[in-house]
C-alpha cells in the first residue's frame, strides 16, 4: 500500500524534462517516502541556445532539439509516468521564435511546455540541490547554465533569495570563445563580463550571508572533476584550485586541445572555457573561498515541486496568499467569489469539458481580481493584469502568470477578446469559458454576504448558458438582475448568450 508521502495515482510514476540552453534532461522516478528513486535518467547537449542570430534561435539547433525530444517521447510512452511536466529556461525565454519551437517540440514530446522566469528556474535548483544535502545551514546555491546563472541563498528547503544572471556558458561561449580559440584576452573579456554581472547582486547577498556555497550540475560539477582529476582536490574546490585550473586552461590555444585535459568529458569541452571564466569572476567577486558541488539541479527540483503539490504544500498557493497580503486584497470578497466560481465552475465543468487545473486557475483568478485596487479602483482590473503578469510568483510559468492575468484583466466591463486570441485553439476557448465563470461570480458578489450562495441552477450547451432562479428572485434582487442583464449584452458580443429563467 502507498504511504501518504508517495505520488500514487495510476503507477506512481512522474517525469520531468528540463530544456536547457545547452542539455536536455530527462528524469523518469517515483516518489517514495519523499525522496526521488530514479528509474531513467537521459541526457543529451542539444546546445539549443548556440549560434542565436538576432535573438532567433537556429535551424541547426531546433533540428537537435527535436530530434531529442524524439528520443524523450519513446522512453516516455514506455514507462507511461502519470505525471510529466516539461519547463523551459533561458533560451526559450530570450527567443523571438520560441513560440513557434514550442508549438513543433510540444506536438512531438506530446506535453505543454512552460516556460518558467529565471527566478522560478533558482527556486526549482535550490529545491533539487537542498534534497540532496544532509545539513540545514544557510547556504548559497549556483547554477550555471547554458544561457542564464542562479543565485540562491535558501535555508533547509526553502529559497529565501533568488536571482539570475545573463551569463552561462554557451552564450560566452558564442560571444567570446565564438571560434575556439582560448587566448588570455578572450578569457579575461568574459571573466570581467561576468564579474560586471555579478556586482549588480553582490551588496545584497552578502548582506544576507550564508555558511556553505554549493554548485549544481553540469559546469560547476565538470569544474570539480577536472580539479579532482589534477589531484588539486578529493571534492569539491577552492579559490586556489580554481587559479590553477585557469592557469592550466590558458596554455591551450583552443578547445579542442583540451583532450588533453583529465576529467573533462568531449561533450563539456567546448564551453569549459567560458564556464571557469565565470566561475572564477563569481568566486572572486562574492569573496568564496571554496565550493562543494551537488548531484541535484532543476529537474529534480521540478519533480520535488510536484511532489509537494500533491502533499499541498503547494509554492503557486503561498504566492497567491503573499500576493494578496501585499496588496491589501480583502481576504473575505476574494473568498466569496472564489467560492462562487467554484459553484459555477461544478456546475458546468462536465458540458465544457473543463478540467482540474481550469478549476485551480479560476479560483486563484477568483482570489486576486481585485489586487488593482491597491493602484487605483479606475481601471483596477487592467492594474491588477499588470501586477500578475509580471511579478515574481513562485510556483508559476509565465505562460500561466500570462493566463491568470488574462482572467483578472476580463473580469469586469467590456470582455476583451482580443486578448485571448493569442493562445491557441482549446487553451484559448477553456480561458475564455473560465473568465465568462469569474465574472458571472463577480455579479453575486453582493447577495452571498447577506443571504449566502444564491438558490439557482446553471447548465451549459457549447455557448448558450441557462441560469434559473425560483420565482420572483430576481425581481428581489434588482443590482443583480441589472447586472445579469448587462452581462447578456457582453456575452452576445463574444457570440455567447446568457437565459435568465
Amino acid at each position: 500500500m502507498a504511504n501518504d508521502d508517495d505520488i500514487d495515482a495510476g503507477n506512481g510514476l512522474v517525469a520531468a524534462i528540463d530544456l536547457g540552453s545547452n542539455s536536455f534532461h530527462l528524469l523518469i522516478a517515483r516518489i517514495v517516502h519523499g525522496e526521488i528513486r530514479p528509474l531513467e535518467r537521459l541526457a543529451e547537449t542539444v546546445r539549443l541556445a548556440a549560434g542565436m542570430v538576432n535573438g532567433r534561435l537556429q535551424d541547426e539547433a531546433l533540428a537537435r532539439a527535436l530530434a531529442c525530444l524524439g528520443r524523450f517521447r519513446q522512453a516516455l510512452d514506455a514507462l507511461g509516468p502519470t505525471e510529466v511536466r516539461v519547463v523551459g529556461t533561458n533560451a526559450l525565454r530570450a527567443a523571438s521564435n520560441s513560440r513557434d519551437f514550442r508549438s513543433a517540440a510540444e506536438a512531438v514530446i506530446g506535453h505543454p511546455i512552460e516556460v518558467i522566469s529565471g527566478r522560478e528556474e533558482a527556486r526549482l535548483v535550490y529545491l533539487g540541490v537542498a534534497h540532496t544535502l544532509a545539513d540545514d545551514a544557510r547556504r548559497l546555491v549556483v547554477d550555471i547554465g547554458g544561457g542564464s546563472t542562479e543565485f540562491i541563498i535558501g535555508e533547509r528547503f526553502e529559497a529565501r533569495l533568488t536571482e539570475s544572471l545573463h551569463m552561462g556558458c554557451v552564450s560566452y561561449r558564442d560571444r567570446f570563445f565564438a571560434d575556439g580559440k582560448i587566448t588570455a584576452e578572450a578569457f579575461e573579456a568574459a571573466y570581467l563580463a561576468a564579474s560586471r554581472e555579478v556586482l549588480n547582486i553582490r551588496s545584497l547577498f552578502r548582506k544576507t550571508g550564508w555558511h556553505d556555497a554549493v554548485g549544481s550540475s553540469g559546469t560547476l560539477r565538470a569544474v570539480e572533476q577536472v580539479i579532482v582529476a589534477q589531484g588539486w582536490s578529493k571534492g569539491g574546490f577552492t579559490v586556489e584550485n580554481l587559479g590553477k585550473l585557469r592557469k592550466r586552461l590558458l596554455k591551450f590555444n583552443h578547445v579542442d586541445e583540451a583532450v588533453d585535459l583529465p576529467g573533462l568529458s568531449e561533450k563539456r569541452r567546448p564551453v569549459f572555457p567560458s564556464g571557469v571564466a565565470i566561475t572564477c569572476a563569481f568566486f572572486d567577486v562574492l569573496g568564496l573561498d571554496r565550493m562543494a558541488t551537488s548531484a541535484g539541479a532543476l529537474r529534480e527540483g521540478v519533480i520535488y515541486d510536484l511532489a509537494g503539490r500533491r502533499a499541498h504544500e503547494d509554492v503557486s498557493e503561498r504566492s497567491v496568499a503573499a500576493m494578496m497580503s501585499r496588496y491589501g486584497v480583502d481576504p473575505d470578497s476574494a473568498g466569496t467569489v472564489a467560492d462562487t466560481a467554484a459553484h459555477l465552475f461544478a456546475s458546468v465543468r462536465g458540458d465544457w469539458q473543463l478540467g482540474d487545473r481550469d478549476g485551480e486557475l479560476l479560483d486563484r483568478a477568483a482570489r486576486l481580481h481585485e489586487v488593482g485596487l491597491a493602484i487605483s479602483h479606475s481601471g483596477f482590473h487592467k492594474h491588477g493584469q499588470y501586477l500578475v503578469t509580471n511579478s515574481d510568483l513562485p510556483g508559476f510559468s509565465r505562460a500561466e502568470q500570462v493566463e491568470l492575468g488574462l482572467l483578472v484583466r476580463g473580469h469586469r466591463q467590456k470582455f476583451p477578446q482580443g486578448s485571448f486570441r493569442s493562445r491557441a485553439g482549446e487553451l484559448r476557448h477553456n480561458l475564455e469559458r473560465l473568465c465568462i465563470l469569474l465574472r458571472l461570480a463577480v455579479l453575486f458578489k453582493y447577495v452571498v454576504p447577506v443571504e449566502g450562495s444564491p438558490p439557482y441552477r446553471l447548465r451549459a450547451a457549447g455557448k448558450e448558458l441557462e441560469f434559473r432562479f425560483p420565482p420572483g428572485w430576481l425581481a428581489h434582487h434588482p443590482l443583480t438582475r441589472y447586472a445579469l442583464e448587462n452581462e447578456k449584452n457582453h456575452l452576445a458580443r463574444i457570440g455567447y448568450s446568457l437565459v435568465l429563467g
